[in-house]
């Protein structure tokens, strides 16, 4: 029983760095598209904006998969934690890094194309844009492992 309930907080402390992970990710997404992003998704119901937001979020928990993976060869938890802390932000750099290079690689703001719905789809940036974040993760999760 004491195994059990030893696993369960190491579930725990690793679902807080990866919340903590995700919510650093929300906020340079945040910072990156025009607007609140709380209030584009979840008011203004922005279609292009909730494919985004999926997709990196999406792509966090992958990146942050791979991080406890490779956090198991770590010594000790509190490296581990540390270890998938810290790989989950290069990740999040990195999309970051990646959505801001390819925003100036297209025409017009990158950020206001994926907000910009047409009718009941979303632009079509939206879904390039979240796919980039997916390839993004699969790339940084296999650089972790």
């Amino acid at each position: 029983m004491s195994q059990i309930m030893e696993s369960a907080g190491i579930s725990l402390l690793y679902g807080l760095v990866g919340f903590t992970v995700m919510a650093v990710g929300f906020v340079a997404l945040d910072l990156a598209t025009p607007g609140k992003l709380v209030h584009v998704v979840w008011t203004e119901r922005n279609r292009g904006a909730a494919v985004l937001l999926a997709g990196q979020t999406l792509a966090i928990g992958l990146v942050i998969d791979q991080a406890i993976r490779a956090s198991e060869s770590e010594q000790g938890l509190g490296l581990g934690l540390l270890s998938t802390l810290l790989y989950g932000l290069a990740g999040v750099a990195v999309m970051t890094l990646v959505s801001v290079v390819v925003g100036l690689l297209t025409p017009g703001r990158l950020g206001e194309a994926v907000l910009d719905d047409q009718g009941d789809r979303p632009h079509p940036a939206a879904w390039v844009q979240a796919a980039m974040y997916l390839g993004t993760a699969f790339m940084v999760g296999a650089a972790l492992s």
